[in-house]
């Protein structure tokens, strides 16, 4: 017999994590941010002359007798060389999120998604939820649709959500890209990485949380209205996001609405994976690896 109460349960445990770890990625870009903004030029090191290179010898143990620099410690305190690429240190000693590399990065996503839909996907087995009430089947009808009108509808979305983030744009409101920025890959193996396996882990674990559990399960366990639950969730969905901006988060709604109505309507959590997916990669690809800005030459 199905446990919904403990599956309800664990399912918020998920989510409050989930929205605790976005906002405290946010808090971080905006701390560093804030740091980077309120620097003064004092605070930058001046850059050395060959007289004041040559005079520091004597005095600085890490310049050598021939005039090089010591390679076991770094010539500044504050920095760190890491695979030959400078990085700031916290004042605690730690590093910053924007310190880690692209790599680095992707791993972190792909690993915490992973992880909490591994945590998710468990539960639903331990409780015995119905497949069926989380939008799963395994038909061939159910692959084609999931193929078919997953793309279409990814397609369709990406396009409304590049014009929706371009209005706001051109409206002031802000709407960040930090994120996908730092993101993006600069070879082949990061993009085999990206595309691969952080994007669809996401997609997978996002409509897993937000759609199939929260509102195909709850319905179904409860007898909530899907389309009340629709609503709801797509709040959480855009509170998730919460550091694109103000912007972002109202497009990451209207997008989770969307998508939350695909899924009452089909009842195939596979539609919104694909879907989902495809927003995220179209962006990627066009923006990061095209570098392509359509957007900014519509309208007026």
């Amino acid at each position: 017999m199905s446990d919904w109460a403990t599956f309800a349960g664990l399912t918020g445990v998920v989510l409050v994590l989930l929205l605790a770890l976005s906002h405290l990625t946010s808090t971080a870009f905006t701390d560093s941010d804030a740091d980077a903004d309120t620097r003064t030029p004092s605070d930058e090191s001046p850059t050395p002359t060959r007289e004041s290179t040559t005079a520091s010898t004597a005095s600085d143990p890490d310049v050598l007798a021939d005039g090089s620099v010591d390679d076991e410690l770094p010539a500044d305190p504050g920095r760190v060389v890491e695979h030959g690429h400078d990085r700031d240190l916290d004042r605690g000693g730690s590093h910053s999120l924007r310190s880690l590399s692209t790599g680095e990065l992707l791993a972190n996503v792909a690993f915490s998604q992973g992880l909490f839909a591994t945590i998710l996907l468990a539960a639903a087995v331990y409780t015995e939820i119905p497949p069926a009430d989380l939008g799963i089947a395994f038909t061939r009808a159910y692959l084609t649709t999931g193929a078919v009108v997953g793309t279409a509808l990814g397609v369709g979305l990406y396009v409304a959500n590049e014009l929706g983030a371009a209005s706001a744009k051109r409206l002031g409101i802000d709407h960040s890209e930090q994120l996908r920025e730092l993101l993006a890959p600069d070879s082949p193996g990061g993009w085999a990485a990206l595309l691969g396996v952080a994007l669809p882990t996401v997609a997978i674990f996002e409509e897993f949380l937000f759609r199939a559990a929260l509102i195909g399960a709850l319905s179904a366990g409860f007898d909530v209205s899907p389309w009340l639950l629709a609503i709801v969730s797509s709040i959480a969905f855009a509170l998730g996001h919460g550091m694109q901006g103000p912007a972002g988060i109202a497009v990451t709604g209207l997008l989770g609405l969307v998508l939350a109505i695909a899924f009452v309507v089909t009842g195939s959590v596979l539609v919104v994976i694909v879907a989902h997916y495809l927003v995220n990669a179209l962006e990627f690809v066009v923006h990061e690896g095209l570098g392509l800005e359509w957007t900014e030459t519509t309208g007026s």
